[in-house]
């Protein structure tokens, strides 16, 4: 049998693989058609490496044999080189046929390279290629994964001619640019023209679902799909799983999986997807042990889900498990651990993190700049933080670089330096304003509590045609909510022209924050009628609300939890617990709270143990409150808040010098306690205070005046609380240190600044201590002025002796 022959069985590229002998050298032959079976065979069994010695030995190159090595470079992450054959091709004058554009295509979608593929369109026109059906749906997929879906859905509409696959790559366009409505309208006009679905097209239509949280219709296509016999399919069966994870139907995602005879490595992530989704983090992990094939893609959803679920230093763990077992670390890699970094606060391991990062020489990718920026800021960075951002100028840095900055100093409570971040970016001519941009700095207001700019921005996304941007819709209503103008942000709300479930989830968040409980049972109600599917968090919210009502509706939030599986295929996780738990301990049932927690189907988590805690502080039951601490510092002890928690149980029970350990430990441990810090804004500036302050250039009168206001108080019959001081001092002492806490210093400046008759407005970044909400009351009495503070747990508003809300001390 001569060598010729042989080539034409795959057998023969085995044969020569597993002796490991070298390719035999061809002598230059002009048969080029006699190469053409070695070159497609070598390439199909991945043997590239030989299909090049074979293309290299023809003596004159035919435009199928340049088709065959440029597509096989294509699909090989050699996209370059495949370009560079088509244009040595087009020098020798051959010219192109269909097969050779989908190749040169297929080139430039995996380069992104729009610039070279519109040229490549241009030239399919010219030479009257474009008329072919797989040349149209390949310059489609290319236009699509360049991001440009307008271009691929008027090349869907201008064809004259369509087969599935262009069904296919028009309705993966939709998806993926978030037209889920246009896409299920494809769907069914597909159907009318008499296609027959294929796997691909519905797989991309229950992702659509998935992320439109589209139940029904997702309940439908997988109806369809049985109907057709496709529900077998192991790509439909992964999709089916995506799908009902998102929709909160861990029962139906269960089944979906034991009932599958075959699983390939995504169905075994997609389940760890889905578990990490739930909460249920310890079964994810039990999952992934059992996987018999793992891949990058594996651990890093893995990585992911810790993050997901607040636990960064098992994601650490994990990293450095990767690490040490050389899997693949990528991009996304990077980010998440960066991210899991940030979780955890712990200044040593994100220095080692950065130098790793530097290490692997991955620093230059814009996206892990962004994460190790946001890193440092979480971290308490700054300084690293400002030299991240100054090496990247202001005309090369992407709007995610300069948001991330901004965010880092609201987050680390450098108002001044946020605002002038702001301010500056605001001027320049050239400014790098998007969407996402413009929803982060409204998110920024918000935080700040600082409308006056807040609406700058708004009537900028107005002048920039942003509103019609769901995003900043969403944004612009949390903006209005966080600074307590719930009637503007309701305005904003119904002015929107489409909604979607944040839409709805950010006008209830609202209404707790301004613990409104009944207005937003309110909107619950709207939802309803409207057929509105609720997802995980539309139930946190829910649940919270009745902890905001002014009567006792505890039997309702009992009937609405146990009925979110049943009613809207929700499982609970650990964050609907801790919302159930903190409800019912507001209305001081704390045993039934204890006994929800203990008869969980999976293990609480430190959230739900911290809202019973939280619940026992109110009701001051140290008893349960002791349980509660003992499991919170068991379950994690390396947790910056539980070392906090641990020195004031301490320094609450007199042992001062094991509380002065636990603080040395977190110093050497590099964690640092998140300082409490209260501001006013006033004249559209940002006075902010820090307990005993004396840095505002009116300090003086501002204690002057604070003086004052105490001996009114104590006229009017108010007592200091010094259990609140956690620090061995004197008792007098202790006096002094609960009247000079932040939230005192703000209310007083703002009360010097506000004219009379006027709400004071103050903005605390942590939770108001129990002296300073009593003593707000009085004052509120003695100056006859509303004070509003928001806090961490949302607005007070304290008017004649009177606080808004019912849940402290």
């Amino acid at each position: 049998m001569s060598f010729l022959v042989c080539l034409s069985y795959p057998s023969t590229t085995l044969i020569y693989s597993s002796i490991k002998q070298p390719m035999p050298q061809f002598s230059k032959f002009n048969k080029t058609s006699a190469y053409l079976t070695p070159i497609t065979s070598y390439i199909e069994l991945g043997h590239l490496t030989y299909a090049e010695r074979v293309f290299n030995s023809i003596l004159s190159p035919d435009l199928v044999s340049y088709t065959a090595m440029m597509s096989g470079l294509a699909k090989s992450n050699r996209e370059n080189e495949a370009v560079g054959l088509f244009f040595e091709m087009r020098g020798l004058g051959i010219e192109p046929n269909g097969y050779t554009f989908v190749a040169v295509l297929t080139a430039c979608m995996r380069l992104l390279d729009l610039e070279l593929g519109s040229q490549v369109h241009a030239f399919a026109v010219k030479t009257g290629h474009f008329n072919c059906s797989y040349v149209a749906n390949a310059l489609m997929a290319m236009y699509g994964k360049c991001s440009c879906f307008d271009y691929a859905i008027k090349l869907f509409d201008d064809m004259p001619q369509r087969d599935i696959a262009s069904w296919n790559t028009v309705i993966s366009c939709m998806v993926k640019d978030g037209m889920y409505d246009r896409a299920f309208e494809l769907f069914h006009a597909m159907v009318l023209e008499g296609f027959r679905l294929d796997y691909f097209t519905l797989s991309s239509l229950l992702v659509a679902c998935a992320r439109c949280s589209a139940t029904t219709k997702g309940i439908e296509i997988h109806a369809y799909a049985y109907k057709i016999g496709y529900e077998t399919n192991l790509s439909v069966k992964n999709a089916l799983i995506e799908f009902y994870a998102k929709c909160g139907r861990v029962g139906d995602v269960e089944t979906l999986f034991d009932k599958m005879p075959v699983r390939d490595v995504f169905t075994w992530t997609e389940m760890v997807n889905a578990y990490m989704g739930f909460g249920l983090v310890d079964l994810a992990l039990e999952l992934f042990v059992k996987m018999p094939e793992k891949n990058s893609v594996s651990y890093n959803s893995l990585l992911a889900g810790f993050c997901q679920n607040g636990q960064g230093f098992r994601a650490l763990r994990l990293f450095c498990r990767m690490v040490e077992e050389g899997t693949e670390i990528t991009d996304f890699t990077l980010t998440t651990v960066l991210h899991a970094c940030g979780l955890t606060k712990d200044l040593r391991s994100s220095e080692q993190i950065q130098a790793f990062v530097h290490k692997i020489d991955f620093g230059t990718n814009n996206y892990i700049q962004a994460a190790l920026l946001d890193m440092c800021t979480r971290c308490g960075r700054m300084d690293d933080a400002e030299m991240i951002f100054r090496r990247s100028p202001l005309k090369q840095s992407s709007s995610v670089m300069l948001t991330t900055m901004i965010c880092g100093y609201a987050r680390n409570s450098d108002l001044e330096k946020a605002i002038s971040l702001i301010c500056q970016w605001q001027n320049e001519e050239d400014n790098l304003m998007d969407e996402i941009a413009s929803a982060s700095i409204l998110g920024v207001c918000g935080e700040l509590g600082f409308q006056k700019l807040g609406e700058q921005f708004h009537c900028q996304a107005l002048k920039y045609g942003f509103l019609s941007d769901i995003g900043v819709g969403n944004a612009i209503v949390s903006m209005y909510s966080k600074c307590g103008n719930m009637e503007e942000a309701a305005k904003v709300f119904d002015k929107m022209s489409e909604h979607d479930i944040v839409s709805w989830n950010s006008l209830l968040a609202g209404y707790i924050l301004n613990r409104l409980g009944e207005k937003a049972l309110e909107i619950w109600k709207k939802m309803q009628k409207r057929e509105i599917q609720p997802d995980k968090v539309t139930c946190i919210l829910i649940i919270t609300a009745y902890r905001h009502t002014n009567s006792n509706l505890v039997e309702h939030c009992n009937n609405f939890f146990f009925s979110m599986k049943s009613i809207y295929h929700i499982e609970p996780n650990s964050d609907h617990y801790a919302s159930f738990v903190g409800v019912l301990g507001y209305w001081g049932l704390l045993e039934e709270a204890e006994d929800i927690i203990k008869n969980m189907p999976f293990e609480p988590n430190a959230s739900v143990w911290r809202a019973l805690l939280d619940s026992c502080r109110v009701h001051r039951n140290a008893t349960i409150g002791k349980r509660a601490a003992k499991i919170i510092l068991g379950i994690e002890p390396q947790d910056p808040s539980t070392y906090i928690l641990k020195s004031n149980l301490y320094s609450a029970s007199g042992r001062w010098h094991c509380s002065e350990l636990v603080r040395e430990e977190m110093k050497n441990r590099g964690f640092q306690k998140f300082p409490g810090r209260s501001w006013v804004i006033q004249k559209n500036r940002v006075h902010s205070f820090f307990g005993r302050d004396k840095s505002h250039s009116q300090s003086k009168d501002i204690y002057s005046a604070l003086d004052i206001l105490l001996l009114e108080c104590l006229r009017a019959g108010y007592v200091p609380d010094t259990s609140f001081v956690l620090h061995e001092v004197e008792e007098h002492q202790k006096v002094n240190f609960l009247l000079y806490h932040s939230g005192k210093l703000a209310v007083t400046y703002g009360i010097l600044t506000t004219r009379p008759g006027k709400p004071v407005r103050v903005i605390k970044n942590i939770h108001l201590c129990g002296d300073c909400h009593t003593f707000l009351k009085y004052v509120s009495v003695v100056t006859k002025r509303e004070i509003h503070v928001r806090d961490a747990s949302g607005f007070h508003i304290f008017a004649n002796g009177e606080c808004s809300c019912k849940d402290y001390w």
